[in-house]
């Protein structure tokens, strides 16, 4: 998966790796009472809050490569739609 024809999904397959790992971590912290632990049932979506929060700058610093490369994938298709869409204008109007 190399490949620039999956930017996007390798993208996306390291940013939920990050959140797991991110999650992971905020669990262990809390199972050993390092963080602490909200009240009642709110610990996993505190815990969950807590790894969104870590883990969106991280993604920021460490994926950039992988980003660069998925929004060369979007902009490459974004604009093969435009020539499209063109080219068929460019027929319509010659129809008129």
């Amino acid at each position: 998966m190399s490949s620039p024809k999956f930017a996007t999904i390798r993208y996306t397959a390291l940013r939920i790796g990050l959140f797991v790992a991110c999650f992971a971590v905020v669990w262990v912290l809390a199972y050993f009472r390092i963080i602490p632990l909200a009240v009642g049932a709110a610990n996993t979506v505190w815990m969950l809050l807590l790894a969104i929060v870590i883990s969106a700058p991280l993604s920021f610093v460490l994926l950039r490569k992988q980003r660069d490369a998925m929004s060369e994938q979007i902009v490459a298709k974004v604009d093969r739609q435009r020539e499209r869409l063109a080219a068929n204008a460019s027929q319509e109007d010659g129809l008129l």
